[in-house]
């Protein structure tokens, strides 16, 4: 403003307070201008309006970590007769590698996080071994390898999914009687005809010690080469009636009562199962003390237990005398093979779940199989939402002691291929948010050490590394919240990098978990 238009405004100021006057309306000036800048150019305010402040800061991030969340969830893969992989036995090596890629992601869809895989069908093998050959379904001829160990390949792929592997033996299935002809020179049968019987199909006598030395060989033989997390045996002990009625082992009980013992034929036979059982518990922890033994057997152990029950007698057909293992403690996990739906009489599923739990006195884990293959066929088909509820009911008595706290889906197959959209529910449900199985405290409960934690955030992708500071980690187990809603992942403990989406992110946790389940202490990061 040009000083003779300030002197027409302030006619009666003296000079000295008109130059006062006139270098304070130049200040007013300065930070008006200033302030308008700082807006773009528009000021927010009208006259005579303070300018409005900026907003605060927002308020750090908290929340309360979660329990980690704990529930076995398995899957049976069959090699035998290529039931659930390989598909065929004239697959190349490749093929088989992508079928089993298939398999595992599917475990992985629909929330599961162990894989229990059938490793000895018929006394031969899914990976090279020096006591016995490869098995038939690989390459339809007995001894001959695939080019690659696929029981090493397995265990690779399961662990970088985060699922755990379970190695399934056959202790006492030599084979089908069709396949004598064409055995490999390798196999135990040939070595040593005169432990076979055949009845209905080829088995090794479970009367014979030699043979249990055998088996047990080949389990040791796996926990010494693989980084399997448990060992699992099923139900065939002696043949079943209606493909063998009268098992030929008279030669075998005759040189026993030679020897001086006195039990009966079948207590023997009980007590042939009993031996191998409770050697199988103990020689496994031997060769390595964390692993695990499981053992799936028929779900019924004798017909009136609990009362109202009917169906087969394992106890005197097939001499498995399963109560007694489960109340010796012989087990680390118990999966009896309940295939019978909710609504069955003779058969109940509830029932028989409740009882199991009640003669579960060790304490150990109860974790049944689901017949996830009756879905939709027949003989008895089962509903899409009947395996959804078996679940829903085993969670509803989880803190019952001795309950179950888990579950095995027969067969791999029927997840793969989803049968009546069950997989889909489970991920969308029951099995939305991630678990991990419990812990075996009686092999080990000390938590590991808590390892070290650094984050690098991203615009897309949050990198956690890890540094395991001295901490024995078989897995890490990495949470993080987004957006309000916890998600997870299980990593081998020889990653030490994890990528996850930064998108709404809230903060992360890691935990160290070791071979028997144990957690460490949570680490805790949050943006800052």
């Amino acid at each position: 403003m040009p000083a003779q238009s300030v002197r027409d405004l302030f006619p009666v100021l003296k000079p000295r307070r008109l130059n006062r006057a006139l270098a304070s309306l130049v200040q007013t000036t300065v930070v008006l201008a200033t302030l308008a800048a700082c807006s773009g150019g528009d000021s927010p305010t009208g006259p005579g309006e303070p300018p409005t402040p900026p907003p605060p800061p927002p308020p750090p991030v908290t929340f309360t970590v979660p329990a980690i969340e704990r529930e076995f969830r398995g899957m049976w893969i069959a090699t035998v007769a290529n039931i659930d992989w390989p598909t065929r036995a004239d697959l190349t090596a490749a093929q088989q590698q992508t079928e089993m890629n298939v398999l595992l992601d599917a475990a992985v869809a629909a929330g599961l996080n162990a894989v229990v895989v059938q490793v000895r069908p018929a006394g031969d093998v899914i990976y090279p071994s020096t006591l016995e050959p490869y098995a038939r379904s690989l390459t339809g001829v007995q001894g001959q390898g695939p080019g690659y160990d696929p029981l090493g390949y397995i265990v690779q792929q399961a662990r970088q999914r985060g699922l755990e592997v379970h190695a399934w033996f056959n202790p006492f299935r030599a084979g089908n009687l069709r396949d004598t002809l064409t055995m490999s020179p390798q196999h135990f049968s040939v070595r040593r005809p005169d432990l076979v019987r055949k009845c209905g199909q080829l088995w090794f006598d479970p009367g014979e010690n030699a043979v249990h030395d055998q088996a047990i060989a080949v389990i040791r033989e796996v926990i010494a080469k693989y980084n399997i997390d448990a060992v699992h045996i099923d139900d065939f002990f002696y043949p079943y009636p209606e493909t063998c009625s009268n098992f030929p082992d008279s030669a075998t009980y005759r040189r026993y009562q030679t020897g001086g013992g006195t039990l009966s034929l079948n207590d023997w036979r009980r007590d042939n199962v009993n031996r191998f059982v409770d050697r199988m518990y103990r020689e496994s922890h031997e060769q390595r003390s964390t692993v695990r033994v499981g053992i799936s057997p028929f779900g019924i152990w004798r017909p009136g237990n609990p009362p109202g029950i009917t169906g087969l007698d394992a106890y005197t057909s097939i001499f498995a005398d399963s109560r007694l293992w489960l109340q010796r403690g012989w087990v680390d996990y118990f999966a009896p093979q309940l295939y019978w739906s909710i609504a069955s009489t003779g058969q109940s599923f509830p029932a028989l779940l409740a009882w199991w739990g009640q003669q579960n006195t060790q304490r150990r884990h109860l974790w049944p199989g689901l017949a996830s293959y009756r879905i939709g066929a027949d003989p008895g088909p089962f509903s899409p939402t009947e395996i959804p509820n078996q679940i829903q009911l085993i969670r509803s008595g989880a803190t019952t002691p001795g309950a179950a706290t888990g579950s095995i889906l027969y067969n791999g197959s029927s997840v793969r291929n989803n049968r009546g959209g069950f997989a889909t529910a489970l991920a969308g449900g029951l099995y939305a948010n991630g678990a991990i199985p419990p812990a075996s405290p009686w092999l080990g409960n000390t938590p590991p050490s808590a390892p070290g934690m650094s984050v690098n955030p991203g615009m897309l992708a949050t990198q956690v590394i890890i540094n395991p500071a001295g901490s024995d980690a078989w897995w890490w187990l990495v949470r993080w919240r987004r957006a309000g809603t916890w998600r997870q992942r299980l990593v081998p403990g020889t990653q030490l990098q994890v990528n996850i989406d930064a998108i709404g992110l809230e903060g992360i946790v890691v935990n160290a978990i070791d071979k028997t389940g144990n957690a460490s202490a949570d680490v805790v990061w949050r943006p800052s």
